[in-house]
């Protein structure tokens, strides 16, 4: 018996009945994928909100706060690198980042939809879209080891982990068993 439903099964579950008819392994399966369905929504407010706050703040102010909040040196190469890029926006520029940071909201809120109601092309653009950052990430582990980053990382592991096992582990694992003919 798979550990979880079928991906048409649990699409069938989230459509036509609560969450609660579920049985108990759907249950965890579906409640994951709404967990990581609400960090990707959350990552997506927060682009779109750093974009168009670029409307109405000076770039050089929105740099500054970020890397504050993420305990950045102003003297760190990339604290640096997006000083540089602020003082470089002009209008029109600012444009193009708000339009680009609202394309990638839309894909993450697109993403957090299709979670949310379990679908299997959200799994797909979950697992791609995190392992695409992993490289990234271990990058800015091994140049500075901070508990922002290592949290990141180990939360984008996991995610990729899960998507994996949905995606790729459990359907091969049900194509043997029915090969063996179990």
């Amino acid at each position: 018996m798979p550990v979880f439903a079928s991906p048409s099964k649990a699409r069938m579950i989230t459509d036509q009945t609560s969450i609660h008819a579920a049985s108990p392994k759907e249950r965890v399966r579906l409640e994951a994928l709404r967990s990581v369905a609400l960090i990707e929504f959350i990552k997506g407010a927060i682009v779109l909100a750093a974009a168009i706050s670029l409307y109405w703040l000076d770039p050089s102010d929105v740099t500054e706060a970020f890397l504050n909040f993420v305990h950045i040196s102003p003297d760190h190469h990339f604290a640096r690198l997006l000083f540089a890029f602020a003082d470089r926006l002009s209008d029109i520029k600012e444009w193009q980042v708000i339009a680009g940071a609202s394309c990638y909201s839309g894909l993450r809120f697109a993403e957090s939809y299709g979670l949310w109601r379990a679908r299997p092309w959200a799994e797909w653009i979950a697992l791609v879209s995190g392992a695409i950052y992993l490289p990234i990430e271990i990058k800015l582990l091994a140049h500075r080891l901070s508990l922002f980053h290592a949290s990141i990382f180990v939360v984008n592991v996991a995610i990729v982990l899960f998507m994996f096992y949905l995606r790729i582990y459990l359907p091969n694992k049900e194509k043997l068993r029915a090969a063996r003919g179990e």
